[in-house]
Parts: C-alpha cells; sequence; structure tokens
C-alpha cells in the first residue's frame, strides 16, 4: 500500500450525491482508481437522499476497489430519509469503513472521521445561548468536535488524517453566499485537529467554496467536493490526489 518511493497518496472526494452523479460518471471516476492511489477518503453526501437503495447503487460501483481500502464519512444528505444507519451499514458491508466519532489506522496511517455540523466561524459561531432550539443547536456542533477529539485521541500514528463533511475552516468554504456561509461549518471542528497535530483534513459540502486552506495552526484542509473538483480540473478526473509521507522507520 505504501509507493515506491516511500508515500502514501490517498484520494479523496466527496458529495457524489449517488444517483444525480450519472452510473457513467461514477464508472468513470472509479475506474483504475486503485492503480493511483492506496486509499480512498470519501467525505460525505454520499447518497443524495439518503436512501438505502441510493446506497446500494454506490455500493455497486465501489465494487471494482475492492482492492483498495475505502473510508468515509456520512455528509447531511443521508440523514434526509431517516435510513442513516441502514446507508451505513449497507456501505459498511460492501467493506467501506465507515467512520462516526471513530478511527482506524491502515498502514502506520491513522484515520478518524465525523460528519461534524453547522454553526460558524471564529467570533461570528453562534453560541449556546438565548432559546433552547439554539442552544441545542450549537450543542450540536459542540458534540461533533468533541466526537473528533474522541476519535484522535484513540490514534497513536504519526501520521493523522480527518475526513469531516462540513468544513473545520472558514477558507474553504469562501466562494459561497455569505448568507449560507455559517452552515457550511464550524470552527469548534478545528481546535482538536491544532491540539492533536492533524497531518490534514479532507472535508466536502461546500461545492463553490475554495480547493484548501490552513488552520490557525498550520494544518493543510483541503475541500473535495465533487462540483468544486468538477470546476476546477476540467478534463480531467476530478478527485483529489493528496501524498502523505510513510512512516518513519518503513
Amino acid at each position: 500500500m505504501v509507493q515506491e518511493n516511500g508515500r502514501m497518496r490517498l484520494a479523496a472526494i466527496g458529495d457524489l450525491h449517488c444517483p444525480r452523479t450519472s452510473s457513467d460518471e461514477l464508472h468513470a471516476l472509479f475506474k483504475d482508481l486503485d492503480q493511483e492511489a492506496d486509499v480512498l477518503l470519501l467525505c460525505g453526501d454520499l447518497t443524495d437522499y439518503g436512501k438505502a437503495d441510493e446506497a446500494r447503487q454506490l455500493a455497486q460501483h465501489l465494487a471494482d476497489l475492492r482492492r483498495m481500502p475505502v473510508v468515509a464519512v456520512l455528509g447531511n444528505h443521508e440523514y434526509e430519509s431517516g435510513q442513516h444507519a441502514e446507508v451505513a451499514d449497507i456501505l459498511a458491508g460492501s467493506g467501506v469503513i465507515v467512520l462516526d466519532g471513530t478511527a482506524v489506522e491502515l498502514n502506520g496511517i491513522g484515520f478518524a472521521g465525523v460528519k461534524g455540523f453547522c454553526g460558524g466561524f471564529g467570533e461570528r459561531a453562534l453560541q449556546p445561548w438565548g432559546e433552547m432550539i439554539l442552544k441545542q443547536f450549537a450543542r450540536e456542533s459542540m458534540e461533533e468536535a468533541l466526537k473528533l477529539e474522541y476519535a484522535l485521541a484513540k490514534l497513536r500514528t504519526a501520521s493523522r488524517v480527518v475526513l469531516t463533511h462540513y468544513s473545520p475552516i472558514l477558507d474553504t468554504v469562501r466562494g459561497e453566499p455569505q448568507e449560507i456561509i455559517p452552515f457550511l461549518g464550524s470552527s469548534r471542528l478545528e481546535e482538536p485537529v491544532n491540539r492533536y497535530g492533524v497531518t490534514m483534513v479532507c472535508h466536502g459540502h461546500a461545492h463553490h467554496g475554495a480547493l484548501e486552506g490552513r488552520t490557525r495552526g498550520g494544518v493543510p484542509v483541503y475541500n473535495v467536493a465533487l462540483p468544486l473538483l468538477r470546476q476546477s480540473c476540467p478534463g480531467r478526473r476530478p478527485i483529489r490526489l493528496l501524498d502523505l509521507p510513510a512512516p518513519v522507520g518503513r
């Protein structure tokens, strides 16, 4: 799984919205991908309405990648129809490692993942104050950050990669309409990323954001939403390839 040059290559993408993304495009997206990368990261909104039959369609497209580990988190679209648990089970049954406040180690690299939640960024982040419904909204954002912290705390690897659906920083959602930016992520997710010395973060959700940015601690963050990748790399396979150094001593 580690390449001859001593590096691990990750392929990362989110917002597949199967079956809104056609079968032909999904086939082209994954065809022979295991010859270009070592691990595939799926950053949420894998289905369009979060239905079990959509998850089954996606699982069929992923079947050709059985030689390649696939690590995923769910997105907000997976929750639309109340079938998110079944969607996760279907994907897991096809060999996908679905993370939700959990972590996995693959060949010396640690992967931690959560869906995340919205709430805004920095000083303008929503605080748990006022009406109960606003407190509950803010608490959801806090709980997702705590889940990420718990997942990272379990890893003992030198390299740690985080998958989320919602963004942990403002920079990678810039370009979206100003009015919806607070609903695209939460800087509360950034806190455990910096504290645990994460190597990189991949997220989706912001279809018209920016490709990359950095946390205040200098951790690179990549927006791998499919619509953004399509727009940014016309004529090429719309998937982000990222190289990680091999674990020390390998």
